[in-house]
């Protein structure tokens, strides 16, 4: 019997880039975090879309992209990635940086898809996040209530102390971004976060990865991106931990300056 063919979830971009002819620039591919959209890598983008051209992507739900209608994994968000690299630019070879559930896309992507990429940064995510029951609970509450019951927890996990104050027009945007997603949509994507678990894997991944976390990030600490570049390691590629001074869990929001920075050496020093 053949296997029925599942609605694979769809997820939408926005160019964060300069609008040009597409392919002048190497490609970057950036994911967003749950429950946050493009917004999240807005000001990082400008500072590299002189040299690449930036496209972000939202998760089903939520910025931009459709709601899911059923469930789906996160190896199954990597391949809707692939099929948006695909409906722009057919076959090409990118880089792909990811924030948290972005970042375990992005791993999905060296693990499936590691042909297709030419770098990966995987920030503040993990080969594993949370417990599945702590995910499945929260899909369960957002689901009969919404997603503005997560408003005030996200906003103490996302931020480090005192970025809200610094940077109000950023986290409110961020924050708006959580309260307008799906509420349907953000609970499948913690049941997939729930299912989510690839350190086994990791030794699978041979493209350059540079895992990026924050020091104050209570979700994914930099102790889950040392994991993360010594699963790799251990198979025979290469990887580097990297970790950032009060930055908490949106490291392209909190600091688009230092990631910017981080990503351009390491995309130069290891595109392939």
């Amino acid at each position: 019997m053949p296997e029925t063919p599942t609605a694979r979830p769809t997820v939408k971009a926005v160019l964060l880039s300069p609008q040009r002819e597409l392919g002048a620039k190497p490609l970057l591919v950036v994911g967003p975090s749950l429950g946050t959209s493009t917004v999240l890598w807005t000001e990082a983008a400008a500072l590299l879309g002189d040299e690449y051209d930036v496209i972000a992507w939202d998760l089903p739900g939520h910025g931009i992209s459709p709601a899911a209608t059923e469930g789906f994994d996160v190896a199954e968000l990597a391949d809707a990635v692939v099929d948006l690299v695909d409906s722009v630019s057919p076959g090409a070879n990118f880089h792909y940086a990811g924030v948290s559930l972005g970042g375990a896309t992005g791993l999905q992507l060296g693990i499936k898809h590691g042909d297709r990429l030419r770098s990966l940064s995987v920030q503040c995510s993990g080969a594993k996040l949370g417990t599945p029951e702590g995910w499945l609970e929260r899909a369960e509450t957002v689901r009969a209530q919404g997603t503005p019951v997560m408003i005030q927890g996200s906003a103490q996990r996302w931020f480090a102390p005192g970025f809200m104050d610094r940077r109000p027009e950023v986290s409110s945007r961020l924050l708006h971004a959580l309260r307008d997603a799906d509420r349907f949509s953000y609970a499948f994507c913690c049941e997939a976060l729930a299912a989510f678990d690839v350190r086994a894997q990791l030794g699978s991944i041979t493209v350059p990865t540079q895992a990026i976390a924050g020091v104050e990030d209570s979700v994914a600490p930099p102790s889950f991106a040392e994991e993360v570049a010594a699963g790799i390691k251990a198979g025979g590629g290469s990887a580097v931990a990297v970790a950032l001074d009060g930055v908490a869990h949106l490291a392209p929001a909190e600091a688009p300056a230092a990631v910017a920075d981080l990503m351009r050496t390491f995309m130069k020093e290891n595109g392939r």
